[in-house]
Parts: structure tokens; sequence; C-alpha cells
């Protein structure tokens, strides 16, 4: 993989709404309403903070999908730090 093809990734990975993204499962995470991606802030329990982002929904897909996509917003960028640092040993 080229230093652009990890740019471009990158790009993609910071542009949009603000990290962190959590996913918001009902039943683990609260109790009733509606599986969501909360944004912009750092746990669940920070969900009445000003600084918090729009919410995602997604009107298909699985728990397990919606945890994924969550998380790729962090996991990304670490991976490819992570590249980078292997690229230059």
């Amino acid at each position: 993989m080229t230093e652009k093809e990890l740019q471009e990734i990158e790009n993609r990975s910071v542009s949009g709404t603000k990290a962190p993204w959590i996913p918001m499962i009902e039943g683990i995470t609260h109790t009733s309403g509606d599986d969501f991606i909360m944004t912009g802030v750092n746990n669940s329990d920070d969900y009445k903070n000003p600084e918090r982002g729009n919410d995602i929904y997604l009107t298909s897909g699985t728990k397990e999908d919606l945890i994924f996509i969550a998380n790729a917003k962090q996991d990304i960028p670490n991976l490819i730090a992570e590249i980078r640092r292997l690229k230059k040993l």
C-alpha cells in the first residue's frame, strides 16, 4: 500500500462527524429506544455533554454492523499509524 493510498484512507477517516463514535445498543448501553452511534463524546455516560455531536442511525443491518461501523472511526486511524510504524522498520 502506498503512502498516497494511506493518506486517502486517512483523509476519509478523519472527515465527517467528530470522533469518537460509540455504539449505543438497546439492552446493553441503554434500556429503551433505538440502536444508534453516539458521536463526539468519550463514553456512553456522557450523553448530556453539550459538545456531543449528532447521532447516526442505520436503517438496516445488525447490531454487530453498528458496532463495527462505530469502532471503525477509531480503529482505522490506529491501523494507519501502525502500518506507517511498521513501514519505517
